[in-house]
């Protein structure tokens, strides 16, 4: 079998406040729903950031990293070496692996590789701020939202685990969750230090300014 070929908001307090009592009333409780609550509530304002706001945010954060974080509810972001690691892999129930260095040397990724058990998608995406990285946001969150709502779990990595593939994990958590990038960033920092590059920082703040003007203009 050959590789599969690659392809090609803001959350307010208020709303927060309102999940949080329909959660207390339901009779069960939705993890991701409170994870995703208590993430919008770091950022009240959701605004997008200017790009120095941003590298602020993201220095902030402590520097810990492991091979695999588990940054959402059966969500994990990781590095190249976890890639490898099938057994691993097999402990934490993966069933779908999004690689974003796809045909890298360090990170090849197939079918093959992983077998029938696991679902693979292949972003072959460079580390540099002049690749483009947004034509893939889309593609990589349905990916992650398929396996997820299927009740699959997803290992998404590149490298190192901090830029390309936390940059699609941020995308995800904007398109999917309508969280602001913001608070996205925050989420996820809570579990793993990620650092995307300036390119791929100032894409993801072109995405947080659509989709909250696609927000705005849906309640006009």
């Amino acid at each position: 079998m050959t590789d599969r070929k690659p392809i090609q908001g803001a959350a307010s307090e208020e709303r927060c406040d309102e999940q949080e009592s329909e959660s207390r009333n339901a009779s069960k409780t939705d993890p991701e729903e409170e994870e995703k609550c208590k993430c919008a509530a770091e950022d009240s304002k959701g605004k997008t950031p200017s790009l120095q706001e941003l590298e602020e945010v993201l220095y902030s954060a402590p520097r810990s990293c492991r091979h695999a974080d588990e940054v959402w509810q059966n969500l994990y972001l990781g590095d190249m070496f976890m890639s490898h690691d099938k057994l691993g892999l097999w402990q934490l129930g993966i069933t779908h692996v999004l690689n974003a260095a796809h045909g890298k040397l360090c990170c090849k990724g197939s079918d093959d590789f992983y077998g029938t058990t696991v679902k693979y998608l292949g972003v072959p995406a460079n580390d540099l701020p002049t690749f483009d990285l947004s034509p893939f946001f889309y593609p990589a969150a349905e990916f992650i939202h398929q396996a997820l709502t299927s009740g699959g779990k997803v290992f998404v990595h590149c490298a190192v685990g901090v830029s390309r593939s936390a940059a699609l994990v941020l995308a995800y958590l904007m398109i999917h969750h309508h969280l602001s990038l913001l608070s996205s960033a925050r989420c996820v920092q809570q579990k793993r230090w990620i650092f995307p590059n300036r390119g791929f920082q100032r894409q993801l703040i072109a995405l947080d300014k659509k989709l909250q003007d696609d927000r705005s203009n849906e309640t006009k």
